[in-house]
């Protein structure tokens, strides 16, 4: 007599057998024992999970005669009567399985429903089982649906899919769904325990946990294994053999690549990844087995109580778990699982697996740093500033701020400070009761070769004024004509607004102009370009700086709508510094709110934190005030 393989000679031959899928069989033994029978059933899930064994026990349960031949439908097929041993052996006339994978055109689907308006010729039931039912053209779907929706009461329909995806819903909304689930390697460990007790084949423990983790959830597959593993050991199953045969990586390796990692020793790293290369071990299988190595790991440090006393190296895995930081064990796990992906890649899968295990390393954090990140994320807020000490060298660091008027005094910063580097060990900079930011933006509209610096005095100042004082610096002018209108520019910014006795009333005045839109373009601008001089019975002194705005024509114009407020006077137009127009006024109000935004922003102690222990910077311009 020919060899049985092991997936065939122990496939369950009732409910009480399966294993793993307790959620069906309870399902489907209440419905048969209650008589709540559905007339289409789909059972889906990947290879080797028991959808064809199901669906031949239903067909048993559902045409059973008992082993008298008096039985009816039952939740507990004899496997002895005529019908269940026709099933079994595959040649019951009204047991139908169809595969769909090499039988997918409509021809098929039709020649199967044909048989359908006959009843059943040896069981109760006709049962029509298609396997791989998505593979199915769409014209079969078609075919089948009204069959599936109403067929006769003696036909029951069992489909089977590892992709339900594609199966058409039409087809689900007919049917009953189980999905049978992945079994779990301590499922697969224990029901090959019982096997190679019934084949008396001797074993080892951890070579079965091999073959079942190896299966990933089929117990199809780990048959097979056990089948190959007993030939290649000669009819004994030992880890060394198994673990030869898979091609995995002796856990010993893995073990001394994590204790090598915590304690930072990259030599140790780079010498067990050779060591794996003279072996010719696969990368991707080492990847994997330190994956799965640190989840443990992981359960073990959040978990310390989830310790499995019954496995072998459980002692290796607590310490391991205590050697290396949890931050860590979460890091290096998201390294192994990136770096399967990244082997392909690699010129050589080795030279990929010691890139990915030093990444570890190189991002290991140094414990100082490490420290101050921990306390720095403890504390809500940052402690206060210390006061920095008086030996403590004057640094000029990049900031666009003004000066206020009341700042005391500094000498001017030498060319070569012009761009100073802070140093790290610098404390962080102080909530300003300090003079208030001014915006560089708004600044070089007006100033474009003004640069704003700050200098840090020594403490002994600090308790007298603010450590900031903001001095302007003048680039060198460029020479010729362009050199000559930016020098311009720069005298005309110089000049300050100074509030005057006729400011209040023009500015008032021009923003009512303008709110009602009376003035447009340059009569607008005019407007708000200049300054009230005086004011006569019937002569109004306007001056501006551009020359360009006291045309005839804008004056006019400007004229005539101070003439619909209410103002028939006349418009005399002067050119000359000015230091009081509304434009002006608008500026400096604007600049106060964008310098109180700004301290408010600098007060922050969050943001003195990010400046201070995280190298954040506040990029100028970035700031509005609204």
């Amino acid at each position: 007599m020919s060899y049985l393989v092991l997936a065939r000679k122990y496939r369950p031959k009732n409910f009480s057998e399966m294993v793993g899928q307790g959620h069906v069989v309870q399902a489907l033994g209440n419905a048969l024992t209650t008589g709540r029978l559905h007339h289409a059933y789909l059972f889906t899930g990947t290879r080797g999970v028991g959808k064809t064994t199901v669906s031949r026990i239903l067909a048993k349960s559902l045409n059973c005669l008992g082993p008298d031949g008096t039985g009816g439908i039952t939740a507990n097929p004899c496997g002895v009567c005529a019908a269940c041993s026709a099933i079994d052996s595959g040649r019951f006339v009204d047991y139908t399985e169809l595969d769909a994978a090499s039988n997918r055109g409509v021809d098929e689907v039709q020649s199967l429903l044909e048989q359908a308006a006959y009843k059943p010729v040896q069981g109760r039931f006709k049962v029509f089982m298609i396997d791989e039912v998505h593979m199915l053209s769409n014209t079969a779907f078609n075919a089948m649906l009204k069959t599936l929706e109403e067929p006769p009461e003696y036909l029951k329909f069992v489909l089977a899919t590892t992709d339900p995806q594609k199966v058409p819903v039409t087809v689900l909304s007919r049917c009953l769904q189980f999905n049978l689930r992945p079994m779990a390697p301590e499922t697969i460990l224990e029901h090959l325990q019982l096997v190679l007790q019934a084949e008396s084949v001797p074993a080892e423990v951890q070579a079965l946990r091999l073959l079942a983790r190896a299966a990933r959830g089929s117990m199809r597959d780990a048959l097979s294994l056990t089948d190959q593993a007993i030939a290649f050991g000669n009819g004994q199953l030992q880890e060394v053999g198994v673990r030869q045969m898979l091609g995995t990586v002796d856990r010993s390796y893995v073990f001394g690549l994590i204790e090598a990692l915590a304690q930072s020793d990259g030599k140790s790293v780079v010498e067990t990844c050779e060591q794996l290369r003279v072996n010719g071990l696969s990368a991707a299988s080492t990847l994997e087995e330190m994956s799965s190595v640190l989840q443990r790991m992981a359960v073990l440090q959040a978990v310390p109580q989830a310790q499995d006393n019954a496995d072998p190296q459980a002692e290796v895995l607590a310490q391991l778990a205590q050697a290396l930081p949890a931050d860590q064990t979460q890091l290096l796990y998201s390294i192994c699982l990136q770096g399967r992906a990244e082997l392909g890649l690699a010129p050589d899968e080795y030279a990929g697996l010691t890139m990915v295990l030093l990444r570890l390393l190189a991002f290991q954090p140094s414990s100082a740093g490490a420290a101050q990140e921990k306390k720095s994320l403890k504390s809500a807020r940052p402690e206060p500033v210390p006061t920095r000490p008086q030996s403590l060298v004057p640094t000029a660091v990049e900031a666009a701020v003004k000066a206020p008027e009341t700042a005391p005094e500094t000498a001017p910063i030498s060319a070569t400070a012009a761009r100073p580097v802070l140093p790290q060990t610098l404390a962080p900079l102080p909530a300003p009761a300090a003079p208030p930011l001014h915006s560089l933006a708004n600044d070089s509209i007006h100033t474009p070769d003004v640069v704003k610096k700050v200098a840090i005095v020594p403490a002994s100042t600090a308790s007298e004024a603010s450590n900031f004082v903001a001095i302007q610096v003048r680039n060198q002018p460029e020479a010729g004509p362009r050199g000559q209108v930016r020098a311009q520019a720069a005298d005309a910014a110089k000049t300050e607004f100074e509030p005057t006795s006729e400011g209040d009333f023009w500015h008032g005045l021009v923003s009512l102009l303008v709110e009602a839109e009376a003035v447009s373009a340059l009569t607008r601008e005019l407007a708000l370009q200049s300054q009230l001089m005086g004011r006569d019975a019937d002569l109004w002194t306007l001056r501006t700086e551009r020359e360009s705005l006291g045309q005839a024509a804008t004056r006019d114009k400007l004229q005539a709508a101070l003439a619909s407020a209410g103002h028939a006077v006349r418009i005399a137009v002067e050119i000359g510094p000015v230091r009081d127009a509304p434009a002006k006024r608008n500026a400096a109000a604007a600049a106060q709110r964008q310098r109180e935004a700004e301290a408010i922003i600098l007060a922050d102690p969050f943001v003195q934190d990010m400046l201070q222990n995280y190298g954040a910077k506040i990029v100028s311009g970035s700031l509005r005030a609204t």
